[in-house]
């Protein structure tokens, strides 16, 4: 979608009609967009021109807040299950609910006993993102569960074992790049994926424009791979092989040249040269697919560029290598010079919450994992979390540490987790489940009381991760567009009444008291470090605010951009970036070794053990034959996440939930353009219909995530019209990338029979 479009069309601001800056939650790209109001109902949604980091660029989904606001399915009031059925109740009634039934399970059986689970949709708003860690703690389970597990713990992981924090990935510096090299990634779809760069597709004609190149390494010639100068296909699962190959290049061709910038501050690069002995171009050729001299040409181009890049995304994280793969994209950047310079792999310096800004730079603690253990198979803890996929299980086993409840946050693991059925049947059997979420949907409807979150439209909201992973430097806020419904709840008040359950405070608990505890400890904690704070300035200088608004005033003042709590007259406070329109630019990425370093030695781990480790299972792995055909999923701009698919403006249209399937594939399998086949994997099997493609790789086949639904007791009316064949349903929970727990979600092999 381009800058200024928008299906509802506006006219100027009348005495009835007004217009409201909001940050788009709805996908990474965090886009700005200038909502039109009359007479309390939202009547257009546009990008915003004047926001200083999207530049008025909008794709559909900001058009579709207007229906989330207004779905009729949208949970408004609090429900408790009766009888098997759900019914409205008051807050008050819902929370004593709460604490009559899950106080007497943490009295009896433990804190273990109460699993947490967050999606993806919390990292959109600043509540839930901000207050769920305070739950946490409150509760003092180990039993944690995210969507990181499904999606991007590999890379947290090697980013933090290499430069010293989980969120010190880097990211392309695609406005000044000269080459920008793809693996397993989709921008022109996702707008960018632990990278932040809304209108990629514009950045990407500007970089070439200029006479860059684009080059795409994908099972499937995607959107960004149609828009790219070359394009290479790789079998799923095979990119470690690739990327050890073109390690193995550089070296064996004297091209491992990191420059002087980078040189003094890498540690291990001889460790690196004799873990990638064994992979040769030709010894992976065969199980990558691409042929030896192919990835010698990958290799020699990124090394010959003057400002490269690669960058590797969700294909290189969901496959058995998924943490060693994500390690070496930034072994390659490091080894090619193009690490923490313009045009390469940079890493921003957010305003607020990024702890490479915080204590003293270029030095650390660096990073611990395996502080515990899952009670049944033994995975490691990592950041805090266990694997999702062991969530059943946990469940399902008697014993000490049994999990016997569960309170989800925006989450829906049973539609988004692999053998979900298998989950589903596991949450059956608890003895209760607490959720806050907007929808009933396929893994609310096994709660006992669910608490109804608010509109985004209804939120203010500051992107607390985002900027951490973001193509340029910025900071930004936008108030409500609309006033809470009446009887609704803010989320963060919401997790503060839980973890004051959890405390013994209550179900009537004061949440915004309990906050003001808080928030006078945590000011305690900040200026213990620093001598020029006072504890009762600080605290008068947050006032104004409450909430997540607080804490993020808090951040920003104490940021690298901060005022200091009033040391410095031109830093950043909360107010000063609500007042700018648009919020305020910080400029582009810059150069920040070896200040942003976070590891004990102070320099870049390029050779972790555990990484060098894993090579030798990758050796080991090698000469595993294909299978003749593998399943990958694949996103699309109108169906990112499953509960988009309820959403008129994203749901109109054809048909999205189909297996592309190249034709020498289909002819193989008798199957024609069409026809619907049944798909069936290691534990299940679904059906689609089938679209010939020769954008895919023979031997895979693609299914997008987030489908299937339509099951009982659910209210996702429009989504149920068209439910769609759930992906996750073929898969093996457990299957996992053994050192970060992430699930695998692609390059599985499925068998394909007549419907």
């Amino acid at each position: 979608m381009m800058p200024g479009m928008s299906p509802d069309t506006a006219p100027p601001d009348t005495p009835t009609q007004t217009s409201h800056y909001r940050i788009c939650p709805l996908c990474e790209a965090c886009c700005g967009l200038d909502v039109r109001v009359a007479d309390g109902r939202v009547i257009g949604i546009r990008g915003a021109d004047h926001d200083v980091f999207s530049h008025g660029y909008v794709c559909p989904k900001g058009f579709a807040l207007k229906d989330l606001h207004e779905d009729p399915d949208r949970l408004r009031t609090p429900l408790i299950k009766r009888d098997g059925v759900f019914v409205e109740a008051s807050w008050g009634e819902a929370f004593a609910e709460i604490q009559r039934r899950l106080l007497p399970l943490i009295q009896t059986h433990g804190r273990d006993a109460v699993a947490l689970s967050i999606g993806n949709p919390a990292a959109h708003k600043m509540g839930l993102l901000l207050y769920f860690p305070r739950l946490a703690r409150a509760l003092g389970t180990k039993n944690i569960y995210s969507a990181s597990t499904l999606d991007q713990m590999p890379k947290q992981l090697s980013s933090g074992l290499m430069f010293g924090h989980w969120l010190s990935v880097p990211v392309p510096d695609i406005d000044h790049s000269d080459l920008l090299m793809i693996l397993g990634a989709n921008p022109m779809a996702s707008n960018g994926s632990l990278w932040t760069v809304p209108d990629y597709r514009g950045r990407a004609k500007a970089l070439r424009a200029r006479g860059g190149r684009i080059v795409v390494i994908d099972p499937r010639r995607t959107e960004t791979a149609e828009a790219a100068d070359a394009h290479h296909f790789i079998r799923p699962g095979s990119d470690v092989f690739l990327l050890a190959a073109m390690v193995h290049t550089l070296f064996a061709e004297g091209l491992a040249r990191p420059g002087a910038h980078l040189a003094p501050w890498l540690n291990g690069v001889d460790a690196v040269r004799e873990a990638v002995a064994a992979f040769s171009p030709e010894a992976v050729a065969a199980r990558c697919g691409l042929a030896a001299g192919a990835i010698r040409g990958l290799a020699r181009e990124l090394a010959a560029a003057r400002r490269g890049c690669l960058y590797g995304r969700i294909g290189t994280c969901t496959q058995p290598f998924g943490t060693a793969a994500s390690w070496l994209v930034d072994v390659i950047n490091a080894l090619t010079g193009h690490l923490d310079q313009p045009g390469g792999a940079m890493w921003p310096r957010a305003a607020a919450f990024a702890r490479n800004t915080e204590g003293r730079p270029g030095i650390g603690a660096g990073i611990a994992t395996g502080r515990h253990a899952s009670r049944v198979s033994g995975a490691p803890e990592v950041f805090g979390e266990l694997p999702t996929t062991l969530l059943a299980e946990e469940i399902e086993t008697p014993g000490p540490g049994q999990v016997r409840a569960l309170i989800s946050v925006a989450s829906n693991p049973v539609l988004s987790s692999p053998n979900g059925p298998r989950l589903a049947r596991a949450l059956d059997t608890l003895d209760f489940m607490v959720s806050l979420d907007v929808y009933l949907n396929e893994t609310t409807r096994h709660a006992d009381v669910i608490l109804p979150g608010v509109s985004p439209l209804e939120d203010g909201h500051y992107d607390v991760a985002f900027p951490q992973l973001s193509a340029r430097n910025h900071a930004r806020y936008s108030p409500p567009v609309l006033p809470r419904a009446p009887g609704s709840l803010p989320e963060w008040q919401i997790l503060q009444s839980l973890a004051g359950i959890v405390m013994g405070r209550g179900a009537d608990v004061d949440p915004v008291a309990l906050d003001d505890e808080r928030v006078a400890a945590d000011v305690q904690r900040l200026i213990g470090a620093d001598s020029g704070a006072n504890m009762d300035a600080v605290l008068a200088a947050v006032a104004p605010w409450q909430g997540p608004e607080r804490l993020v005033d808090l951040s920003l003042r104490a940021g690298p951009y901060g005022d200091g709590f009033g040391r410095r007259a031109d830093g950043l406070t909360l107010a000063r970036v609500a007042e700018a329109p648009g919020g305020v630019d910080l400029g582009p990425l810059q150069p920040r070794l070896p200040e942003m370093l976070r590891t004990p030695s102070g320099r870049i781990e390029l050779a972790p053990a555990v990484l060098l480790a894993d090579l030798q299972r990758a050796v080991a792995d090698l000469a595993t034959p294909a299978p003749p055909l593998v399943v990958i999923g694949r996103r699309e701009v109108r169906s990112n996440n499953s509960w988009m698919h309820n959403l008129p403006t994203l749901a109109k249209g054809p048909e999205r939930c189909t297996l592309l399937l190249h034709p020498q594939d289909a002819a193989r399998h008798g199957v024609a353009d069409g026809e619907r086949v049944r798909i069936t994997g290691a534990h299940g099997s679904v059906v689609a219909p089938v679209r010939l493609d020769d954008a895919m790789m023979p031997g895979v086949a693609s299914l997008p995530h987030g489908w299937g639904h339509g099951v009982p007791g659910t209210r996702l009316s429009l989504a149920a019209e068209q439910p769609g064949a759930n992906l996750n349903d073929l898969l093996d929970d457990a299957q996992r990338d053994p050192l970060s727990g992430n699930a695998v979600l692609s390059g599985v092999a499925v068998t394909l029979s007549p419907a």
